[in-house]
């Protein structure tokens, strides 16, 4: 997996990285095997309580490999092997879920992002709860510049960040846009002279909250992009009464009371 993607784990929070600098961590078979991998990795793990997806390099992500645009040219498949027609992953196909599985996992993914983020690397920015985009990051919904359209989750993210009407004028036109504009769109969560630096303070502020309470706000923010108010906020009761005096509850209350530094339990 290294050679496409690096992993480390420290004080609660997991680092994924895409490391294929020389090609601007292009999106190529064994980049979309490592990032699922990793993905997977992480949320099944108990004691990662935040994610952060950043990229070595030059750039976050330049989108899909040159050699696999081309190679569809000649009527090879995106991702030779997979049959993309089918929902092999719940309602996504292997590459929606190279993008979808990290707004799936449990724990919140914060994107630090740099350079460009082009296609399905803009897509994979999507996929993260908080994106931080460094003051030169340029980014494009570029599939139309290749004749494609964006088909890795991109228009499902899209339509909850930013207009309607600017979400297809870049989706139509392809045009690179700069990182102030991502911010005033909605795309990017702050701008940052050091997005990684960012990233990491927000990653461990979150992981200094009850594991259970955050997992739960997740939960309910996900279901809030998709479900309708009565179930909405029936989820809500749910999940407050699924927390109340278990014994994460008692260590955010006592821990707050008493000023001291939390001792969480990651059952």
């Amino acid at each position: 997996m290294e050679d496409r993607v690096r992993l480390t784990i420290a004080d609660d929070v997991a680092h994924v990285r895409l490391n294929r600098p020389d090609k601007m961590n292009a999106l190529d078979p064994p980049m979309f095997e490592a990032l699922i991998a990793a993905g997977t990795e992480v949320g099944a793990r108990k004691d990662v309580r935040a994610v952060i997806l950043s990229g070595e390099g030059r750039a976050f992500c330049a989108g899909l490999d040159l050699d696999r645009l081309l190679a569809t040219t000649r009527g090879e498949s995106l991702i030779p092997t997979v049959d993309l027609t089918q929902r092999s992953r719940d309602m996504a196909n292997y590459a929606q879920h190279l993008v979808w599985l990290w707004r799936a996992l449990p724990v919140p993914v914060i994107a630090a992002v740099h350079g460009v983020a082009f296609g399905g690397g803009f897509q994979l920015a999507l996929g993260a709860d908080l994106r931080y985009l460094a003051p030169t990051t340029q980014l494009a919904v570029i599939e139309a510049k290749w004749g494609l359209v964006p088909d890795m989750a991109g228009t499902q993210l899209m339509r909850h960040l930013a207009r309607e009407d600017v979400v297809r004028e870049l989706t139509y036109t392809g045009r690179v846009f700069p990182a102030d504009e991502a911010l005033a769109y909605g795309f990017a969560t702050g701008v940052a002279d050091d997005p990684l630096a960012s990233a990491l303070k927000v990653a461990h502020e979150i992981a200094s909250r009850s594991p259970d309470a955050v997992r739960a706000a997740k939960r309910l923010l996900n279901l809030a992009a998709t479900s309708d108010v009565a179930t909405g906020l029936a989820a809500e009761t749910a999940e407050q009464a699924a927390l109340l005096g278990t014994p994460n509850h008692i260590e955010a209350v006592n821990s707050n009371i008493e000023k001291r530094p939390p001792r969480w339990s990651c059952a």
